[in-house]
């Protein structure tokens, strides 16, 4: 029997994927379980809607991080820092401490496991940052530590 999953299995397919499998199993466990329905031309042209709808869907997410990324350009986070002799830092600046003042100062909300360069940041003056805003789309900030 032809279905369609409606959520991954395990050592059967992932979700969306065309399937032939054993009528039983199909029926018994799949569909009853409402892990997969026939594959039905109605089925059929609906899994391919979704599909299209997915493809927009991310053709739009896209365009949203290029308009993020040409932002994030424009941005230099200040973090003043106490040092000591010789210009060293005392402490250092996160990964969470950037992503907290992109909020506060900019209204820019990242997740602080999108920022690609490991922290700890702690060397004074400039550094350009490297953020993840989608899987095709690498934007660059700009951190200034100066000292207090």
């Amino acid at each position: 029997m032809k279905i369609i999953l409606i959520e991954d299995v395990k050592n059967v397919g992932k979700k969306g994927e065309l399937k032939e499998v054993a009528d039983g199993y199909a029926r018994n466990f799949l569909i009853r379980n409402r892990l997969a329905v026939e594959a039905t031309a109605h089925s059929k042209a609906i899994l391919e809607q979704q599909k299209q709808d997915k493809i927009e869907q991310e053709i739009e997410d896209i365009k949203k991080a290029e308009i993020l990324k040409e932002k994030l350009t424009t941005i230099t986070l200040v973090f003043p820092v106490k040092t000591g002799d010789g210009g060293k830092v005392f402490g250092s600046i996160s990964s969470k401490q950037i992503a907290e003042e992109l909020s506060k100062k900019h209204q820019v909300t990242i997740d602080k496991r999108k920022i690609l360069d490991d922290g700890p940041f702690n060397n004074l003056g400039y550094s350009d940052i490297r953020i993840e805003l989608h899987k095709k789309v690498i934007g660059t900030i700009k951190i200034h530590l100066k000292a207090q």
